[in-house]
């Protein structure tokens, strides 16, 4: 019986860049028509291919990340399953800051990013997102997050995507909560939407840095970036834990 290929891409998000360093040597470049993305990996442990979302210096702002070179790069790379991370504010005053949440549900509220790979005439295609992250990565991130002890995580969480690089306002948050988001973000879309129009399996393992604006008195990157740190050796390990059970 022929062996499924699977090849495993973690998109690292702020304040994860300690992850690349052993595999900083192995570097790839890979070029599309909408630009390119490097790669580094594979990682001598687990196999899996790193992307750094905002570049080795985390200078590429949410709302500039070329979302469509890194996915289709991804893609041309041979991946078929993606972990992202993403530093989260919490809006539900049961997730604390070091909470982990798998994402199963985004709402969009950017404005100005391309999302689709789409957009020639004569081309429409209307993708099914009902589920959009892939339950097979979510059960894999589950999984692993199940085997850790004293981490606390939810299972699922609804994920609001605002435009960025500015925070949301007060006002915003209390709208975003009564839509029913319990995280905010910047970045998980397009990135999520662009995978599976490529079908590639594309799951979200997000850490609470902060509340969102109007539960905490104020909000600062810095902060975000210390405690994306200090949860980053848990994050390492929930991680390695889902390749693994997504390779089998």
């Amino acid at each position: 019986m022929q062996m499924k290929h699977v090849r495993v891409l973690v998109i690292l998000g702020s304040g994860m860049l300690e992850f690349y360093k052993e595999n900083a040597h192995n570097k790839i470049n890979v070029k599309t028509r909408f630009g390119s993305a490097v790669f580094y990996g594979p990682d001598a442990k687990t196999g899996a291919y790193m992307l750094l979302r905002h570049g080795n210096r985390h200078s590429i702002p949410p709302h500039k990340v070329n979302y469509r070179a890194n996915i289709m790069s991804a893609k041309k790379l041979g991946i078929t399953h993606i972990i992202a991370t993403s530093a989260v504010g919490s809006m539900k005053y049961g997730l604390k800051v070091g909470d982990f949440v798998v994402l199963d549900q985004f709402i969009d509220f950017t404005k100005s990013r391309p999302s689709t790979f789409f957009e020639k005439h004569g081309n429409v295609v209307h993708v099914d997102v009902s589920s959009p992250y892939s339950k097979s990565v979510c059960n894999a991130l589950i999984k692993s997050l199940q085997k850790l002890r004293k981490v606390n995580y939810s299972p699922k969480g609804t994920y609001v995507c605002s435009e960025g690089p500015r925070y949301e306002t007060a006002a915003e948050i209390k709208a975003y909560r009564k839509l029913g988001g319990d995280v905010v973000g910047m970045t998980s879309f397009p990135e999520v939407v662009l995978a599976r129009e490529l079908g590639i399996e594309y799951g979200t393992i997000a850490v609470v840095t902060n509340l969102a604006a109007g539960m905490q008195r104020n909000l600062n990157h810095s902060d975000v970036v210390i405690q994306m740190n200090k949860s980053s050796k848990i994050m390492k390990s929930i991680i390695d834990g889902a390749i693994a059970n997504i390779i089998g």
